[in-house]
């Protein structure tokens, strides 16, 4: 009984152990934000939680200003709120191929394929002729084209023909987008994708 006991603390021990080499090992393999080595574009170091422009690279948003998002003071949109949310595969928040940035769809040559997401939630007001202040908002969806889709007439498709979505950015489609502005009329869905709205099956 002993001997069982202790070839099950050993077997314990190792399993352990090799976790924990994993682990480390892993560490070794991908820079992370912790790190203090991965840097914007701009040249800054990325530094966990939100920075001045309003990116949180660590928890894949950004809660700003639109006119912030390239990271460059002044621009237009300045009165627009912008809130992104993204997955690992459209920007990473570790470096793992050492160029002190952080990754693009790791692994994949380039977006198609990778199953990369981004969300898009823009609001702000504007004064109507009649001098009343109006409230809009503007909300999307983009995925990255699937390996074996293609585009046709500014569309994506899949490869069975079932529509993906517009495209957008050359490798995306647009998949939902939902505008409520009761100055011009739109008050809820303007685009579903026929595919659906989710992101798991657009790789």
């Amino acid at each position: 009984m002993k001997k069982i006991l202790i070839i099950a603390v050993i077997v314990i021990l190792i399993l352990a152990l090799s976790l924990s080499i994993g682990a480390k090992s892993g560490k070794k393999d991908c820079a992370t934000i912790q790190d203090g080595t991965i840097t914007a574009l701009d040249g800054s170091i990325i530094v966990p939680g939100y920075d001045k422009w309003g990116y949180n690279y660590q928890a894949h948003m950004f809660n700003g200003w639109y006119s912030d998002y390239d990271r460059i003071a002044g621009g237009p949109y300045a009165d627009v709120k912008l809130i992104m949310k993204w997955n690992d595969a459209w920007l990473s928040n570790k470096d793992c191929d050492r160029d002190d940035l952080l990754d693009r769809h790791y692994g994949f040559n380039s977006y198609i394929g990778s199953g990369a997401w981004l969300t898009n939630h823009q609001s702000g007001t504007y004064e109507d002729v009649n001098g009343k202040i109006v409230k809009w908002s503007y909300f999307c969806k983009i995925v990255a084209a699937p390996g074996d889709a293609y585009a046709e007439g500014g569309v994506w498709y899949a490869a069975d023909g079932t529509e993906i979505g517009p495209v957008i950015w050359g490798s995306f489609a647009i998949i939902q987008e939902i505008s409520n502005d009761p100055g011009t009329g739109d008050h809820g869905k303007l685009y579903l994708s026929p595919a659906g709205p989710g992101f798991g099956h657009f790789k």
